[in-house]
């Protein structure tokens, strides 16, 4: 069962949306309702790996309009989705990767960020070991992470997606997040559920990488 789209609040300034995404095949190996996320953080507001909700999903367009994003940030090179539109419509500071596949480039430029870049309001990339310049975004205010496609979920459990680094260079740079005090991670895929716990974080670490 795919969850439900639209808005969902986790804390005071975090919030996430979820939308269906228009680039996904029945072939995908990843489900059709991806999670975007919104933070305050200090006088900082960012959208992360935003997909633009349907136009009429009027609940999640009034909040980003009231609270409007002063940054938008792709956290990996397929994940562009609609960050164009949020620069565009709200004046976003674009931040992202330092390369894109060549059909999925944003149109406006975006400032580079690798791991250990510090963005707007504190928060900060980290490193995820799988070598597709992916960059998890670490929430200090809120004690969240946010990943890209390092984590999935499957039938109500949290795995780590597969790579071929996944024992050499994955794992230990999985591991290394856990000196962070965080409590919970937000995943954009998933089966059921797209924020997770601490607890199923470090259960995932234990278990065979997901394969798709």
């Amino acid at each position: 069962m795919e969850p439900a789209e639209g808005v969902r609040d986790l804390a005071p300034g975090l919030w996430i949306w979820r939308a269906k995404h228009p680039g996904w095949t029945a072939d995908a190996d990843w489900q059709p309702i991806v999670t975007s996320t919104f933070v305050e953080a200090g006088e900082e507001r960012l959208v992360l790996d935003p997909l633009a909700p349907a136009p009429d999903a009027k609940d999640v367009w009034k909040r980003l309009d009231e609270n409007q994003p002063t940054a938008a940030v792709v956290l990996m090179p397929d994940h562009v989705r609609d960050v164009d539109l949020f620069v565009r419509r709200y004046g976003a500071h674009g931040f992202g990767p330092l390369f894109y596949f060549p059909d999925d480039v944003p149109k406006h430029k975006l400032e580079p960020i690798l791991a250990d870049s510090k963005l707007p309001g504190g928060l900060l990339a980290l490193y995820d070991g799988r070598g597709r310049l992916e960059t998890p975004i670490w929430l200090p205010e809120h004690r969240v992470i946010v990943f890209g496609d390092a984590l999935t979920e499957r039938e109500g459990e949290l795995r780590v997606w597969d790579s071929r680094w996944h024992a050499k260079r994955e794992l230990p740079a999985l591991r290394a997040m856990l000196q962070l005090p965080f409590e919970r991670v937000i995943i954009s895929h998933c089966d059921e559920e797209p924020v997770q716990s601490r607890a199923a974080f470090e259960r995932a670490l234990e278990l065979q990488p997901w394969k798709g």
